[in-house]
C-alpha cells in the first residue's frame, strides 16, 4: 500500500469520526468539522486586529495597490488554466510524478518534490503565509467598517494549518464595492509581501554567506561499483584521484582515463566545508560494471534503477578493468565482443544518440532520426564513448563541416555535417542529445553521480564557481529570474535535468563553506535559507492559487465585484442575473480547468 493510499484511508476514519462527534453534540460549540478540516473559533484578538487597522488610509493605499497586482494575476491565471485545460483535453499527457494527483498537496513526504528532510521549514512558511493572507483580510475588515464574527485556528485533522478571519455577512453586505474588492485582495497582496522579503533575504546576505566547497560532491554511488565498494557514499567530497586534484564530475573523468591502474587511491573531503569533516584517503579497485541503459541498445542489456551493475570481464578476449583499457581493447574496431557476466554479445562500440532533432544539423545531412544512431567516428577519429563524441564537438566551431561515422540498423554511414552552434558554451552542435556511456550503456569503472552544489548556488543568485550552470537568456536576464528559479527548483529533474533541489539539508553540508556578511551563524545559515526559501516559495504559491477567478477563493470574489462594477455602468434590467452568468461561467471554466489539470493526465493519458 503506497503513501498516498495510507493518507486517504487516514483522512476517510478521521472524517467519521469526527461526524459521529458532531452530530451526537459531543463536540464544543466552537469546534466545526467539515470532512478532515476542523475550524476552532473565538472572539478574542479582535481589539489587537482593531488596533493594528489604526492607520487606515495606509491599509487602504496598500490594499489598493494589491487590487491592481491581483487583477493582473487573475488575467494571467485564467488564460493559462484555460489553455492547459483545453491542451490537455485534446492531447491528454502521460501520466507523470509532476502531474500525479498527491503532487498538488503541500504535505512533505506525500508530495514527490516536497522530502520529509525539510518539513519544519515547509510547515512554517505555510503557517506563515496563511496567519498573514487571513491577517490582511481580518485588518481590512476593520478598515472598511467590517465587522468581525470569529477569528481562530484552521486545522487539517490535527495538524495546525493556519489562522481565518470570518468577517459579519450582513457587515460586509453594507459595505462599499471598494472597500469589499480590498479586503478580499488584502490576504494575496500579504503573500506576496512576504515571498518578496523572503526572497531579499536568501537571495541577498543569505547566499552571499555560501560558497562551493573544493573537489566533486558525490551524489550517491551505485550500489555494487567500485566505489561503494570502497565505501564512498552521498555526501563525500572527492578532492584528489592518484595525487591529481578533482574540483568537478569533469576532472574526476580525467584523472580516473589517465590511468589504466586498477587500484587508485582517492582523497575525500580535503579543503575545508561547513560540514567540518577531516580529509581522508581510500583505495579504490576498479572494474568494469554496466550501471544503467537504454531501452533497445544493441547489447540488449537492462539494468533497473535498484538492480546490481552488471560486470563487463573481457573485451575481444582481453580482461578489462577499466575505461581505458576498455578502449585500448576496441582499438580502430567498429564492433567488439563483450564478455559479461549475463552472457557474451557483440555491439558497434560508439555514441548513443537518444534523439536527433528533425531540424538539428546531423538530420539535415540525411541521418536517420529514429532512436538507436551509435557515432563511431568524428572527421576519423575514433569515438568510443559519449565523453569522446562531446570532447571532439568541443574542438570544433558553428560553421565547421565534419565527418560524422554512424551506425544505424545494420550498416556504418558517413555524413557530411555543417555544425550548429551550441547554445551552452558556443562550440560545434550535432542537434543530438546523447546517452552517456558507451553504445546505450552507461558503463563506468568507478560508479558515483555527482551532485549539482555549484550549480544550485548559482541559480540562487550566488557563486558557484566556473562549472555551474545558471540561467541565460531572456530568462536569465529578467527582473523575474528569482520567482522563475524558486517556481521550478522543487521541480528541477523535470524542467533543469537536474535532481530536485531539497534545501540546503545535513547531507549536504559538505558541499559547501560558510563566510560573508553571515558566517557567524555556521550553519545556521542553511537553516535560514531553507526557512526563507520555502516560505517564498509557499507564499508564492498561496498567492497565486488565490488568483484564481474562482468561488469561493479571493479571486473569485474580486472577479465578482469586479464585475459588479462594470454591469451596474450598462443599460440592462436585470444586472444580478447578468452578474451571475459570467461569475459563474468564469469559475465553472476554472474548476474545469483545474480538474483536467489535477485528473486528465491519469484518467484520459
Amino acid at each position: 500500500m503506497n503513501t498516498l493510499l495510507w493518507v486517504l484511508v487516514g483522512l476517510a476514519a478521521y472524517s467519521a469520526a469526527a461526524l459521529y462527534l458532531s452530530q451526537r453534540g459531543l463536540l464544543p460549540d466552537s469546534v466545526r468539522v467539515q470532512g478532515p478540516f476542523t475550524t476552532v473559533h473565538t472572539k478574542r484578538g479582535r481589539e489587537f486586529i482593531d488596533w493594528i487597522a489604526t492607520p487606515k488610509r495606509f491599509w487602504r493605499a496598500w490594499s489598493n495597490l494589491g487590487v491592481g497586482a491581483a487583477l493582473v494575476i487573475m488575467a494571467g491565471m485564467f488564460f493559462f488554466l484555460l489553455v492547459q485545460g483545453i491542451a490537455i483535453a485534446r492531447n491528454p499527457p502521460a501520466p507523470s510524478s509532476v502531474n500525479q494527483p498527491q503532487n498538488f498537496l503541500v504535505i512533505p513526504g506525500v508530495n514527490d518534490f516536497l522530502p520529509l528532510s525539510v518539513a519544519p521549514e515547509i510547515v512554517f512558511g505555510l503557517l506563515v503565509g496563511l496567519v498573514v493572507h487571513e491577517g490582511g483580510h481580518g485588518i481590512l475588515c476593520r478598515v472598511e467598517g467590517i465587522d468581525i464574527e470569529s477569528m481562530g485556528v484552521f486545522l487539517f485533522t490535527i495538524v495546525p494549518l493556519g489562522a481565518f478571519v470570518q468577517p459579519d455577512e450582513e457587515s460586509q453586505r453594507e459595505a462599499s464595492r471598494g472597500g469589499r474588492t480590498r479586503m478580499f485582495a488584502a490576504g494575496v497582496t500579504n503573500n506576496f509581501f512576504v515571498t518578496f522579503l523572503a526572497f531579499a533575504l536568501l537571495f541577498g546576505p543569505v547566499i552571499a554567506s555560501v560558497g562551493v566547497a573544493p573537489g566533486m560532491a558525490v551524489q550517491g554511488a551505485y550500489g555494487g561499483s567500485p566505489a561503494a565498494e570502497a565505501g564512498i557514499a552521498q555526501g563525500d567530497r572527492i578532492t584528489a584521484v592518484g595525487g591529481a586534484p578533482v574540483g568537478n564530475e569533469s576532472t574526476l573523468d580525467d584523472a580516473l582515463l589517465s590511468t589504466d591502474e586498477r587500484t587508485v587511491t582517492v582523497e575525500l573531503d580535503g579543503g575545508e566545508s561547513a560540514a567540518g569533516r577531516e580529509s581522508r584517503a581510500v583505495d579504490v579497485e576498479r572494474s568494469l560494471v554496466v550501471t544503467g541503459s537504454v531501452a533497445g541498445n544493441p547489447a540488449n542489456l537492462s539494468v533497473a534503477e535498484e538492480e546490481e551493475p552488471i560486470s563487463v570481464t573481457a573485451v575481444n578476449g582481453t580482461p578489462v578493468y577499466t575505461r581505458t583499457g576498455f578502449a585500448s581493447a576496441v582499438g580502430e574496431d567498429r564492433f567488439a565482443e563483450l564478455e559479461t557476466e549475463r552472457g557474451t554479445v557483440t555491439v558497434p562500440v560508439g555514441a548513443y544518440l537518444t534523439r536527433i532533432a528533425d531540424d538539428g544539423p546531423l538530420a539535415a545531412s540525411g541521418a536517420p532520426t529514429d532512436p538507436g544512431v551509435v557515432v563511431t567516428a568524428i572527421d576519423g577519429e575514433r569515438v568510443v564513448s559519449s565523453t569522446e563524441l562531446t570532447r571532439a564537438l568541443d574542438g570544433t566551431e558553428p560553421g565547421e563541416t565534419v565527418a560524422v561515422e554512424a551506425y544505424h540498423d545494420g550498416e556504418i554511414e558517413t555524413y557530411e555535417v555543417t555544425l550548429g552552434e551550441n547554445p551552452r558554451d558556443g562550440s560545434g552542435f550535432l542537434g543530438v542529445n546523447i546517452f552517456p556511456g558507451t553504445s546505450g550503456l552507461l558503463l563506468t569503472d568507478f560508479g558515483v553521480q555527482s551532485y549539482p552544489a555549484g550549480t544550485y548556488l548559482e541559480l540562487l543568485g550566488g557563486d558557484g564557481g566556473p562549472d555551474a550552470v545558471g540561467l541565460s537568456g531572456a530568462v536569465g536576464d529578467s527582473p523575474l529570474a528569482a520567482v522563475y528559479v524558486s517556481l521550478v527548483l522543487p521541480l528541477a529533474s523535470l524542467v533543469l535535468g537536474i535532481p530536485n533541489f531539497p534545501g540546503f539539508t545535513a547531507n549536504v553540508f559538505n558541499f559547501y563553506s560558510v563566510g560573508g556578511p553571515l558566517g557567524f551563524l555556521g550553519t545556521g545559515v542553511f537553516v535560514l535559507a531553507n526557512v526563507s526559501f520555502w516560505m517564498g516559495w509557499i507564499n508564492l504559491q498561496l498567492g497565486l492559487f488565490n488568483c484564481i477567478p474562482g468561488y469561493p477563493l479571493d479571486g473569485g470574489r474580486i472577479l465578482r465585484t469586479s464585475v459588479e462594477a462594470v454591469v451596474s455602468r450598462l443599460p440592462v434590467s436585470n444586472r444580478n442575473r447578468v452578474v451571475s452568468t459570467i461569475t459563474t461561467s468564469i469559475g465553472v471554466t476554472m474548476l474545469l480547468s483545474l480538474l483536467l489539470l489535477l485528473f486528465g493526465p491519469t484518467l484520459l493519458g
